[in-house]
C-alpha cells in the first residue's frame, strides 16, 4: 500500500474510532437519563427484553451497511426476514432437523442475494428498484404459500432458544457477537471489505485498479441478504411461527440504523460497530418512551429528525474534504 493510501486510511480509521466513542456515550447517557426517569428502566427483565429487541434489528443493519457502503441499498431484507420465517417453520413441520432447516434458510437468504447481484451487474436495474421489487415479491409468495395464514413451529427445543440466557445474558445478543466480530474482521481487516470502499467510493477507478467490480457488489448484496435470513431465523425461534408479514418496516429500522452508526448514503463510509450501537440507541429511545407512555408517533419523529441530522453533518463533511 502506497504511503498516500496509509496516510488517507489513518484519518478515516480515527474518525470511526471517534464516531463511535460518540454513539457509546451517547447510549451510556441515554441509559442513564432513563434509569433516572423511570424505575423499570434498570430491571434486568427490561435490560434483557431491550437486547433481544435491538439485537436482530442489530444484524440486520450490519448487512445493510455492507451495500450501503458500495454506494447501493437493500430495501428487501425485512421482506426477506418474513420470508425466512415461513421457510424455517415449513421446514422444520415437515421433519427436517433444525439445523439442516437452519442451513437451507439460511441458503435461500445467499440466493435471493445473489439474485439483487444478478439484476444490478447483469440486467443494469438500480438498486433501489430490483430490491423493491424483491420486497414486493416475497411477500406475496410467502402469502401464496401460507395461504395468508400463520404457520406454528412444533419445536419447543427451537423455540426456546430465542429466550433462554448464557451467563445472564439473552442468546440473541450473543449472535450479535457471533455476527459482528467475524464482520468486523472482514471489513476492517481484509482485502474484500477494502473493496466495498473502493467501489463505493468510485466504482470506474476502482475497476481500472484491478477491483473486481461485479464480484464485489455479487458480494454485499449476498451478505445482506444472508444477515436477513439469520434474523428470520432468530425472529421464528423467538415468536414460535412462520408468518411472511412479519418484520413489515424492519429494513427501514436496519437503514436507519447503520445511518446513525455514521454510515454514508453517498458510500464508502462506514463500519460494523457503528451500526450495532445505531440499532441499540433506537431500541433503547423506543423502550424508554413505551416505559415513559410517550406517543409511539414520536417515536418515529425522533428516529426521522436523527437521520436527518446526520446525513446532514454527514454531507457537510465531505463538503469540507
Amino acid at each position: 500500500m502506497s504511503t498516500e493510501a496509509i496516510a488517507v486510511e489513518k484519518p478515516k480509521r480515527n474518525y470511526n474510532a471517534l464516531f463511535g466513542l460518540t454513539l457509546l456515550a451517547l447510549l451510556v447517557l441515554l441509559w442513564v437519563i432513563l434509569s433516572v426517569a423511570t424505575s423499570s428502566f434498570a430491571s434486568a427483565n427490561n435490560i434483557s427484553n431491550l437486547l433481544r429487541q435491538g439485537s436482530m434489528i442489530a444484524i440486520l443493519a450490519v448487512g445493510q451497511t455492507f451495500v450501503i457502503i458500495t454506494g447501493g441499498i437493500d430495501l428487501s431484507v425485512g421482506a426477506v426476514v418474513g420470508f425466512s420465517t415461513v421457510t424455517t417453520a415449513m421446514l422444520i413441520n415437515a421433519g427436517v432437523p433444525v439445523f439442516a432447516a437452519i442451513l437451507i434458510t439460511l441458503l435461500v437468504g445467499v440466493a435471493i442475494g445473489l439474485f439483487h447481484g444478478f439484476g444490478i451487474v447483469k440486467m443494469g436495474l438500480p438498486p433501489f428498484i430490483i430490491t423493491l421489487a424483491t420486497l414486493t415479491s416475497l411477500r406475496g409468495i410467502g402469502l401464496l404459500m401460507t395461504n395468508g395464514n400463520s404457520i406454528s413451529i412444533n419445536n419447543d427445543a427451537f423455540q426456546e432458544f430465542s429466550r433462554n440466557s448464557f451467563v445472564g445474558v439473552p442468546n440473541l445478543f450473543w449472535m450479535v457477537i457471533l455476527v459482528g466480530i467475524p464482520a468486523y474482521i472482514f471489513l476492517h481487516h481484509s482485502r474484500w471489505g477494502r473493496y466495498l470502499f473502493s467501489v463505493g467510493s468510485n466504482a470506474e477507478a476502482s475497476r481500472l485498479s484491478g477491483v473486481n467490480v461485479q464480484r464485489t457488489i455479487y458480494m454485499a448484496y449476498t451478505l445482506s441478504g444472508l444477515c436477513a435470513a439469520f434474523v428470520g431465523v432468530l425472529l421464528a425461534s423467538r415468536i414460535g411461527i412462520g408468518n411472511p408479514t412479519q418484520a413489515e418496516g424492519w429494513e427501514l429500522q436496519a437503514i436507519a440504523s447503520s445511518v446513525i452508526g455514521g454510515t454514508s448514503l453517498f458510500g464508502a463510509v462506514g463500519s460494523v460497530h457503528g451500526p450495532l450501537l445505531g440499532a441499540f440507541i433506537l431500541a433503547t429511545i423506543n423502550n424508554g418512551a413505551n416505559l415513559l407512555n410517550v406517543n409511539a408517533f414520536w417515536q418515529r419523529i425522533i428516529t426521522g429528525v436523527l437521520i436527518i441530522v446526520i446525513v446532514y453533518f454527514d454531507g457537510l463533511r465531505r463538503r469540507g474534504k
